[in-house]
């Protein structure tokens, strides 16, 4: 069984992570087959519009804890350490890509739903941007990308959820939808791309990628610093807990000073 399939219909691909009895979790075998799958779709010059989905009850559970305990590092999340080599993740794919969110989108799947350019949920998919759960920084870019009011952007960044008719109304998803009309609604927007002229749909994807957000360096610098600011073992213990399904012991700072000596952030280059 492949646990990242694709299907291609005619100039449309597309790609299933199926691996539902992980929810989809971005396991190593996950990450290498959507990163073979995206680069066949950036390849062929037949493709032209992408839809990325998930088989069961999640989309994509976000870092396979259970592999990175296996593992006894984060070398395993995504993102961290090993870098599987992906276009869709690293910004050099130039394709549109639909998400066609079936269920759970939880941290690195939640990134996933984010790097689309155009998003149909089903009305149960539930969203969670875990960083603040799993790290010694929360998410704090997540919300600045997608343009949400500050105060939306401090809950999602603190890791609260939220479900997908909440996101919606905030404009972070585009089509709300049954769970059987989730495939044909995102074959109609697929379609719907496709019937432009071809230098109009590539020159607006281009130009909308260049419009989205970006988070400036300094505050880049600041992150930097604020993810090695505490204890970082508190990181594998949350991982352990939730594992073992208890209540975390989190230690907090090694130094109990550092609690009010924070890092302080640089004018703007």
């Amino acid at each position: 069984m492949a646990f990242v399939e694709i299907d291609k219909q005619d100039q449309i691909m597309i790609i299933k992570l199926n691996r539902p009895e992980r929810l989809n979790a971005l396991s190593k075998v996950i990450r290498e087959g959507m990163a073979n799958a995206f680069i066949e779709y950036r390849d062929d010059k037949n493709l032209e519009v992408a839809i990325l989905t998930g088989e069961g009850r999640g989309f994509c559970a976000g870092e396979d804890m259970k592999e990175s305990l296996e593992v006894g590092s984060l070398a395993s999340a995504p993102g961290k350490g090993e870098e599987i080599e992906n276009p869709f993740m690293n910004g050099t794919l130039d394709k549109p890509v639909i998400g066609a969110i079936n269920g759970y989108a939880m941290g690195g799947g939640f990134m996933l739903v984010e790097k689309t350019d155009l998003r149909v949920a089903v009305k149960e998919a539930i969203f969670e941007m875990s960083e603040a759960k799993r790290w010694l920084l929360g998410g704090y870019n997540h919300g600045f990308y997608a343009n949400l009011p500050h105060p939306v952007a401090t809950e999602m960044a603190l890791g609260f959820r939220f479900n997908a008719q909440r996101l919606y109304e905030v404009g972070f998803i585009n089509r709300l939808v049954e769970k059987e009309e989730l495939l044909s609604t995102s074959i109609e927007m697929a379609e719907h791309i496709l019937s432009l002229p071809p230098a109009a749909r590539v020159n607006t994807i281009y130009m909308m990628r260049e419009m989205a957000p970006k988070v400036g360096s300094n505050f880049e610098d600041l992150a930097d610093q604020l993810h090695s600011h505490g204890d970082q073992e508190d990181r594998m213990e949350s991982r352990r807990a939730f594992a073992e399904k208890r209540k975390p012991n989190f230690k907090g700072w090694i130094n109990p000073e550092d609690r009010y000596n924070m890092p302080k952030l640089k004018p703007s280059k």
